[in-house]
């Protein structure tokens, strides 16, 4: 390690602990011809028992201990904002970092070192190009394993590999994160179009078409603007700003708003097959499960208050017959609850929190808490399925949403 530049080794939580290192250093590339060199290292390292020392430190220590390297000084400068933080000591190495960590090197048991790949700084594109180094351990040898094990038979079954082998989609580099379908690949979606459907008309559901580009205003009317406008593509139209929607909410909003309603014609179901696009970074574009350009089938429901736990539970109906009985996938539930920087009054969340509280606790089915991962505007169901590697992917979500009825001033006649 001692040939680059500094970097600092991050861990996930116990149990099964992933963790990067990043190089930052320009000049220097990482080759898999360089794991085992790497991976002795590592080795050495958790024979030590080297412990992990928390240290408090002044800002001027650290820019002095540091000065060697210009990506830690921006962060010293950039980030602290206190007159002392914490570094963490492990052996020879000091470095910036929150922790926490496990007590000592010796307590990882079974390790690899798994890819490694080219990072901006910061995530943005017009930034300095560096090296990080992914890797994972695990509490004992047999574990680390039958992960590989299950790493393998991954492989085999990639869908980017089988997507090409079969001649259903490809990518191009003149628009990344941005499917090409194949005719065999385009009758295959539009047969899962077509289910969707059927089952969209089955479950009282009506299909809407709507525009695929915004004037900034409606994104600042839905609070997009001040909370997602970094993750959407941004167009200048006649000296006004415009953005690619990257969801379909607001634009179910101007229609549900645009006519009359009375309370005895609700609920308004409305589908949407509308192509979205979000300004994913290029480093996180991963086949079809991490896009720039895609299609879901994304519904909104405009209901009374009283109509709310009904319309919930057959949303968990509706998934429970497409993931399992169809499709024959196992799927959890996951709670996520207010975010920092929320939008609207803490006394609407807690209403709505406890509306889908309360869903999920009638259907007798086991859920999970997740503090703090919910959307801005409103908390949500995530469902997280497995697939036969026992990977598990975040599909639908289920959101609770009593911020853009108020941001749009929507409204039904009593």
């Amino acid at each position: 390690m001692e040939r680059f530049c500094g970097g600092h080794l991050c861990y996930g939580p116990p149990i099964q602990d992933g963790f990067y290192y990043d190089m930052w250093h320009e000049n220097r590339t990482i080759c898999p011809e360089d794991f085992p060199k790497i991976d002795q290292i590592i080795k050495a390292a958790v024979k030590d028992k080297q412990k992990f020392e928390r240290l408090e430190m002044t800002k001027e220590d650290l820019l002095e201990m540091f000065k060697y390297n210009e990506f830690k000084v921006r962060i010293i400068n950039e980030k602290i904002h206190t007159p002392k933080t914490t570094v963490y000591r492990c052996g020879p190495l000091i470095d910036l970092c929150r922790g926490p960590h496990v007590r000592h090197t010796g307590k990882v048991k079974a390790i690899a070192i798994t890819k490694n790949s080219s990072s901006y700084w910061e995530g943005k594109a017009d930034a300095e190009s560096l090296q990080r180094l992914y890797g994972i351990s695990f509490p004992d040898a047999k574990q680390l394993k039958e992960w590989q094990r299950l790493q393998e038979e991954a492989a085999k079954r990639d869908h980017r590999k089988l997507g090409k082998e079969q001649d259903l989609f490809f990518f191009h580099q003149l628009s990344p994160g941005s499917a090409f379908w194949y005719p065999k690949g385009a009758h295959i979606y539009n047969k899962l179009v077509e289910f969707i459907r059927r089952q969209y008309r089955k479950r009282g559901f009506t299909e809407v078409i709507t525009p695929n580009m915004y004037n900034k205003k409606l994104w600042e009317t839905s609070g997009h603007w001040q909370h997602y406008s970094e993750d959407m593509f941004k167009i200048e139209v006649e000296k006004e700003e415009f953005g690619l929607k990257p969801m379909n909410c607001p634009g179910h909003c101007l229609i549900f708003g645009h006519q009359p309603h009375t309370y005895n014609e609700l609920p308004f179901r409305f589908a949407d097959f509308g192509v979205l696009h979000r300004n994913e970074m290029s480093g996180a574009l991963t086949g079809l499960t991490r896009v720039r350009r895609f299609q879901q089938d994304d519904a909104h429901i405009f209901c009374r208050k009283d109509q709310v736990a009904e319309e919930i539970k057959n949303c968990l109906d509706f998934l429970e017959y497409v993931y399992e009985k169809v499709f024959g996938f196992t799927f959890k539930l996951n709670l996520s609850t207010r975010p920092e920087g929320f939008l609207g009054d803490i006394d609407t969340w807690n209403r709505a929190e406890a509306d889908l509280t309360d869903a999920l606790n009638n259907t007798g089915r086991k859920w999970v808490l997740n503090p703090g991962d919910g959307a801005f505007y409103g908390p949500k169901i995530d469902i997280t399925i497995q697939d036969a590697l026992k990977r598990n992917f975040q599909c639908a979500t289920i959101q609770l949403d009593f911020q853009l009825p108020n941001q749009f001033d929507l409204s039904y006649f009593e």
